[in-house]
C-alpha cells in the first residue's frame, strides 16, 4: 500500500504493488462503446508504516477507518488527473479492500489503461486522513487491527478514505490489485480471458478471479455492484456479510437485548465481530473519566517548530513565549526530541521540497532557505533559526559580567557618525521673572562630550558534521557562543576606556585621591565623600549631585560590603576608637568589578576604588547604542557553496566614551 495519510500535512507512504489486470466492462452497455473497466485492491494489510513527515511510524485502526462518499480514483494523488470512483469498500481486522470503476475519460484514465495494456506493472495508493491518533509512547504498547504494536508508534484510531490511486512506486508486496471481469462476460468461469487491441497488436491473457472476501469483513453490497461484479464473488459477498451478521448478533445477545443499539449499529456500519464484542465490554464496564485522544494539527507552522526546537533544547519559560496551543501541538508533533535534519525537512516541504529523506541534503538546504513555496505553507526556516539563536544569544550575552550597565549613561544614536553632547553652564541658573513676564536666555558654554557608536561582530558555523550527527543543541550552542563573545567584547572596550583614566582623575580636575588615608575604610571613604560633595562646576558653584556608587575591585569587595552594610565597625586594636557607628552604612549601593585588578588593563589597580554619581544625574562613561539596540544582533542562513553547513553571524552596534570628570572621585588606595 501506498497511502498518503494526512494530518499535519500531507505524508506519503510507500507500500503495495498493484497485479493489475484489465478486462472488459459491464453486459448491457452500448456494444459500439467500450464499458468502463473495473477493479478490486487489497490495498493495505493493517501492519505499522514508516510515512515521511512522521517520526514514528503509523498504523491505520480498520476499525476506525470511514470512506467519505463515493471516494475518487486519481493518478499519483494528483486530483488533476482523474481516473475514476469507488464503489466499494470493505473494512476487515486485517484488510482493506476496495473496488470500484474507472469512469473519467480524461487523459490520466486513458493512461492507466494503456499502460496496463502494455504491461505496465500499477501500484495502488490510497490517501486517508487521520481525526484521532493515539500516540503510543516507548515501552508501552497497543492493539489495533488484531495485533500488538510496540512503541514508539502512532496509531491512527479513526480515519477517513479520501480516495485511492494508481502509482508507479509501491513498497508492501501484501497488497493487491485485479481488473475483474463482469457475470456477463464470465459465464461464472473459474478463469476469465481478456482481450486487448491495440493499432498493433492483440493480447489475450488469462488469470484467476479475486479471492473471495474474509468471513469477517464487512462488504458495502449495493444494487449497482451486484448488477457489475462476477455472480460467484457476488454469493462470497453475500454469505460473508451473512456470517458478519450473525456473528455480530451472537456478540449482542440478539434479540433486542440490551445490547441492541450496539448490534444495529454494528450490522449498518458494517463492524465485525471483534470490534463489537470491543464495544459490548467498553459498555458494560462501570463509567469512567473519558480518556482524550489528541486530534492531529492542520499543519505546523513556524510557530510549532519554534517552540519545539525550544522544548528540545530545554529553554527556560518556553511556556512565556507561546500560547498553550502551541505548545501542545510541537510535543505531541515532536515529544521534545526534535532534530536539526527534522526541522530542515519540514521547512523544505513547507517550500516544495518533495523528498522524504535527507539523503540529498543539499537538496534540502536549497528548498529551506530559499524562496521556492508550496502553496500558502511555505515556512521561513531563516527566521526560525534566526528567533531561535537569538533567545540563546541572549542568554550567552547576560552570562557575562555587567558592572559596566550599573554605572554608565546610554545613549540612542541613529547613525555611525560622531555625536556632541553640551552642558548648560554660565546663567544656567534660573532669574527672576521681570514684571511682564519677560524670560532671559541661558547660554551654551564650551563643556562638550562626544561619542560614537562602531561595529563588533563575529561570524560561527554549524557544519555538515553538526547536520548529518542530527545534533540541533548546535543551533543553539553556537548563538551562546555569539552572544557571550558579544558581552565580553563589550566589556573589553568598556574598561579599557574606564581604566586608561590617568588624564581624566587628576589632582587638577579635584577628583583624585592618593595616599595612605585613602585606603577604603571609614576615613578613607570619608575623604572621598567629601571630595565629590566640594565639586564645582565651572562657574565655581556646587553641582549638586550626590555620590551613588561605591566602585571596587574583586579584592575590596569584602570592605566594600561591610562599609554597606555594618551597623557599626569595631577596631579591636590598641588604637580603638569610639564612637564605633559605621556613618556609611546604606549610603552607598556596592559594584564590584572583576576587570579593575586584571593586568591586562593599563591603570588596573587591586586597590583603587571608585565613588561615582549616579549616571541618570550625571555621567561619568557613556555607551552610545545604535538605534538603542543594547543587545547584539544574530542572523542566520546558508552557508556559501565552498561551505556545507548553515552560518551564523552575530553583530552589535555600540561606542563608549568618558564623559564629566565631576561625576566621579577616584582613591589610589595606597601611598
Amino acid at each position: 500500500m501506498n497511502s498518503l495519510l494526512e494530518t499535519n500535512k500531507d505524508s506519503q507512504i510507500t507500500a503495495a504493488p498493484a497485479e493489475v489486470q484489465w478486462l472488459e466492462g459491464s453486459a448491457g452497455a452500448d456494444p459500439q462503446k467500450p464499458a468502463p473497466r473495473r477493479f478490486q485492491m487489497t490495498a493495505y494489510t493493517g501492519g505499522a508504516m514508516q510515512l515521511g513527515g512522521w517520526r514514528f511510524p503509523v498504523v491505520v485502526d480498520l476499525s476506525g477507518l470511514q470512506a467519505s462518499a463515493k471516494p475518487k480514483v486519481f493518478l499519483e494523488h494528483d486530483r488533476t488527473q482523474r481516473v475514476g470512483h469507488i464503489e466499494q469498500v470493505q473494512a476487515s481486522e486485517s484488510a482493506l479492500v476496495v473496488g470500484g470503476v474507472v469512469s473519467s475519460a480524461g487523459k490520466a484514465a486513458q493512461e492507466v489503461i494503456a499502460d496496463a495494456a502494455a504491461g505496465f506493472p500499477w501500484q495502488a495508493s490510497i490517501g486517508a486522513r487521520a481525526t484521532e491518533v493515539e500516540w503510543v509512547p516507548e515501552g508501552k504498547s497497543a492493539t489495533a487491527n488484531g495485533r500488538t504494536f510496540d512503541g514508539p508508534v502512532n496509531i491512527a484510531r479513526k480515519s477517513v478514505l479520501g480516495e485511492v490511486s494508481f502509482v508507479a512506486l509501491g513498497a508492501d508486496d501484501a497488497t493487491t490489485a485485479q481488473i475483474a471481469a463482469n457475470a456477463a462476460q464470465t459465464k461464472e468461469h473459474k478463469v476469465m480471458e481478456t482481450t486487448t487491441t491495440t493499432p498493433e497488436t492483440t493480447t489475450t491473457t488469462t488469470s484467476t478471479p479475486a479471492p473471495a472476501a474474509p468471513a469477517n469483513t464487512a462488504p458495502a453490497v449495493t444494487a449497482e455492484s451486484m448488477a457489475t461484479w462476477p455472480a460467484e464473488q457476488m454469493r462470497a459477498e453475500a454469505a460473508a456479510e451473512a456470517t458478519r451478521i450473525a456473528a455480530v448478533r451472537k456478540v449482542c445477545g440478539g434479540g433486542g437485548g440490551k445490547h441492541a443499539e450496539i448490534e444495529a449499529k454494528a450490522i449498518g456500519e458494517g463492524w465485525d465481530a471483534t470490534r463489537t464484542e470491543l464495544e459490548v465490554l467498553r459498555a458494560s464496564r462501570p463509567t469512567a473519566p473519558a480518556a482524550i485522544i489528541a486530534r492531529q494539527e492542520s499543519g505546523v507552522t513556524a510557530a510549532i517548530l519554534q517552540a519545539a526546537c525550544f522544548q528540545t533544547s530545554k529553554l527556560a519559560n518556553v511556556e512565556k513565549l507561546f500560547d498553550a496551543q502551541t505548545l501542545e501541538a510541537a510535543d505531541r508533533k515532536f515529544h521534545g526530541s526534535l532534530g536539526l535534519q527534522e526541522l530542515l525537512l519540514e521547512a523544505a516541504w513547507a517550500n516544495g521540497y518533495t523528498g522524504r529523506t535527507f539523503r540529498d541534503s543539499r537538496a534540502v538546504m536549497q528548498y529551506a532557505f530559499t524562496d521556492i513555496r508550496a502553496a500558502d505553507s511555505s515556512v521561513d526556516i531563516g527566521g526560525i533559526l534566526s528567533s531561535v539563536a537569538n533567545k540563546f544569544l541572549l542568554e550567552g550575552f547576560f552570562s557575562v559580567e555587567r558592572i559596566w550597565r550599573d554605572i554608565c549613561a546610554v545613549r540612542n544614536v541613529n547613525d555611525f557618525k560622531t555625536v556632541t553632547s553640551y552642558r548648560l553652564i554660565g546663567t544656567d541658573q534660573y532669574e527672576q521673572v521681570a514684571p511682564g513676564g519677560e524670560l532671559k536666555h541661558g547660554t551654551l558654554g564650551n563643556e562638550t562630550y562626544t561619542n560614537k557608536a562602531d561595529t563588533y561582530g563575529l561570524m560561527l558555523g554549524v557544519d555538515r558534521r553538526d547536520i548529518i550527527n542530527d545534533d540541533l543543541g548546535a543551533i543553539t550552542t553556537v548563538p551562546r557562543k555569539l552572544g557571550r563573545g558579544s558581552g565580553l567584547k563589550i566589556n573589553d572596550v568598556f574598561w579599557t576606556i574606564f581604566l586608561n583614566n590617568a588624564a581624566f582623575f587628576t589632582a587638577g580636575n579635584r577628583n583624585y585621591l592618593a595616599g595612605a588615608n585613602t585606603v577604603l575604610g571609614i576615613d578613607g571613604l570619608t575623604q572621598a565623600e567629601a571630595t565629590f560633595m566640594d565639586q564645582v562646576d565651572s562657574d565655581g558653584k556646587p553641582i549638586g549631585v550626590m555620590p551613588a556608587i561605591l566602585l571596587v575591585p574583586t579584592a575590596l569587595s569584602a570592605m566594600a560590603v561591610q562599609l554597606n552594610r555594618s551597623l557599626e565597625i569595631r577596631d579591636t586594636t590598641a588604637a580603638t576608637k569610639y564612637p564605633i557607628a559605621n556613618p556609611h552604612q546604606g549610603k552607598f549601593r556596592t559594584s564590584v568589578s572583576r576587570y579593575l585588578g586584571n593586568a591586562r588593563y593599563p591603570g588596573n589597580s587591586a586597590k583603587a576604588w571608585y565613588l561615582l554619581s549616579d549616571p541618570a544625574d550625571l555621567p561619568l562613561i557613556e555607551v552610545a547604542f545604535l538605534n538603542g539596540q543594547e543587545a547584539p544582533t544574530i542572523e542566520t542562513a546558508e552557508a556559501d557553496f565552498n561551505y556545507l553547513g548553515i552560518q551564523m553571524r552575530g553583530y552589535h552596534d555600540f561606542g563608549v566614551a568618558l564623559q564629566d570628570a565631576r561625576a566621579g572621585v577616584k582613591s589610589k588606595g595606597e601611598v
